[in-house]
């Protein structure tokens, strides 16, 4: 398999002019192109720029909306329900992390539900953001069913991702990102575009047969079975039906399909100082990795990591040497840079 190699920031001003193209602010298509390319320099590149030609595809069919009005319709000291309108999903979500870190500060947490906005990339760079305000964070998000519950062979559920971050001293913070299914869908493109099987255990075909040919995978197999399927349903209760806009229940028991796109999403942040010291917790966050660390690595493995530090890692060997695109990504975002005359960088040499 073929790659190439692309700079970071020149990859990130050709997003945000592609998206800028097509009708959105130059802030707005700034922020999704911003989160885009800070999964692929992360190594999540199931979450990155390869989700462009989709994105543009949902736009065109009238799922995400250029020109979303987000707005807050219910509201008390900790709380808020923000509607988005169909807006681009790091948007309306880097505005819904804001304002609960704002009600965090004030009152020691902020929770918010976000109704109808659209895929949100990367979900641990919301719960980051928290972390690096001295709070912890937590996103999750809902969307029509694309997961097979335990026992089933059919879609019932969302393969619904769960972040959570919080701050350290020394140390990075560490960050949790995975979503309740074995793979998220992402990855599964991901192996299209690379032209590779996926894994046994991944996915169930559009007849709910097993499958490795990522072309056939239609529907993704939850994580530890009855466990992650659960998750995956209350995250549905805490969210979608939260604010009566239900995202299973329609394909399940029939009725009006939310728009193609649409999900909805919890973000929420809690203020250290609410608790206790704020410095004397980031030692301890410190002490506590470390511990981790120092364990004997079990067979088969060099060392013990904790949450976030291998994608830390990945991000400063692309920083320096640029992001890795298999020729599938990157024949599919020429087709968008000709058919839209917005012209991309150049790979590195």
């Amino acid at each position: 398999m073929t790659e190439l190699r692309f700079e970071h920031e020149a990859l990130e001003e050709f997003v945000a002019q592609v998206f800028a193209k097509v009708g959105f602010s130059q802030e707005d298509a700034a922020t999704e192109a911003h989160v885009l390319v800070w999964a692929n320099l992360r190594g999540v590149d199931s979450h990155g720029v390869l989700r462009v030609p989709a994105y543009l595809a949902n736009i065109e069919r009238g799922g995400m909306n250029p020109k979303a009005e987000i707005r807050i319709e219910k509201e008390t000291p900790a709380i808020a329900l923000i509607e988005a309108d169909r807006a681009f999903g790091p948007v309306v979500t880097t505005f819904a992390m804001e304002t609960v870190m704002a009600k965090a500060r004030e009152v020691g947490v902020g929770w918010a539900v976000i109704r109808n906005t659209t895929h949100q990339g990367a979900m641990g760079y919301y719960a980051l953001m928290a972390a690096e305000q001295d709070m912890a964070g937590l996103a999750f998000v809902c969307n029509p069913p694309n997961m097979a519950p335990f026992g089933a062979r059919a879609a019932g559920v969302h393969n619904s991702p769960l972040a959570i971050s919080v701050p350290a001293g020394e140390m990075d913070p560490p960050v949790m990102d995975w979503a309740t299914s074995m793979a998220a869908f992402g990855k599964v493109n991901l192996a299209v575009d690379k032209g590779i099987p996926i894994p046994e255990g991944w996915a169930l075909d559009a007849e709910g047969n097993p499958t490795t040919d990522a072309k056939a995978a239609r529907i993704l197999l939850p994580f530890g079975g009855y466990k992650a399927s659960s998750l995956a349903l209350m995250f549905e209760t805490l969210s979608s039906v939260m604010v009566s806009n239900a995202l299973l229940t329609p394909y399940l028991l029939g009725g009006d399909k939310p728009t193609p796109g649409i999900q909805n999403s919890v973000v929420a942040a809690i203020d250290v100082a609410t608790f206790t010291d704020v410095a004397t917790y980031k030692q301890d966050i410190d002490r506590l990795l470390q511990g981790i660390k120092s364990l004997p690595p079990a067979e088969g493995f060099t060392e013990v990591l904790v949450p976030g530090e291998l994608e830390n890692r990945v991000k400063a060997e692309r920083m320096a040497h640029g992001i890795p695109l298999p020729e599938g990504t990157v024949a599919n975002l020429r087709v968008v840079s000709t058919s839209l005359g917005v012209t991309m960088p150049d790979p590195l040499s």
